[in-house]
């Protein structure tokens, strides 16, 4: 078993905040290339002449491509930008964002938390930490969410179970704040994200990892 917590490296890396947004650009434009180029290839089916007898295909690809865009576009302006200023959300509004994104990968969520107000930091950490859930679990499984309050502090948690659950090292270390390694930025840059927008809360993020089983949480200020 592995495990991570936010204060377990001592070299931590620095990331100036022109440089983390840069980063976090990157990412969201890397998730809505793929659904945005398979609109414009259906839309150039529909243009194409010799396509026809392809054309109901095209719409599906279409649909199904604007769908995940906009699922993906919501998600983001809650998990990472300002969402009109917005002080707290309902954790229904979060839950339905959290399933649009899982409405496209191979994993489920199984939302095991009662309808309640979350402040704005508490809620893009759920929001985060599900994603990166999600990508725990490549060839499906369950990623579920629950939330624990006591005394002027919320526990949030996913457990990720499923037949090759994994751990990856850029989560790893964006969480523990270390420095991004060779592996995918795009998976860093969010834990690193989460590290930060949880430690500016006065919180911390842990990892654990076992046998088909990957277990993110935060814990911060209620």
């Amino acid at each position: 078993m592995s495990d991570v917590a936010a204060t377990s490296n001592p070299a931590l890396a620095v990331v100036a905040a022109d440089e983390l947004a840069a980063r976090l650009a990157a990412r969201l434009c890397h998730d809505c290339i793929s659904p945005a180029s398979a609109i414009v290839s259906g839309l150039d089916l529909l243009e194409d002449p010799d396509a026809k007898d392809m054309r109901q295909d095209a719409m599906n690809l279409i649909a199904a491509s604007a769908r995940k865009l906009v699922a993906l576009l919501a998600f983001s302006r809650v998990a990472f930008g300002a969402s009109a200023g917005a002080e707290d959300f309902g954790t229904a509004e979060l839950e339905r964002l959290a399933q649009g994104i899982f409405a496209h990968v191979r994993a489920e969520l199984a939302w095991a938390i009662e309808p309640q107000a979350l402040a704005r930091t508490a809620a893009r950490a759920l929001l985060n930490l599900a994603q990166l859930a999600a990508g725990a679990l490549p060839t499906g499984g369950t990623a579920t969410a629950v939330l624990q309050r006591r005394p002027g502090r919320v526990a949030l948690a996913v457990e990720a179970r499923g037949p090759r659950a994994r751990l990856h090292e850029e989560v790893r270390a964006g969480l523990a704040g270390e420095p991004l390694g060779e592996g995918p930025g795009g998976r860093w840059v969010q834990a690193y994200y989460l590290r930060v927008l949880v430690a500016a809360a006065g919180g911390t993020v842990a990892a654990t990892a076992g046998e088909e089983i990957v277990t993110l949480g935060a814990d911060l200020p209620d």
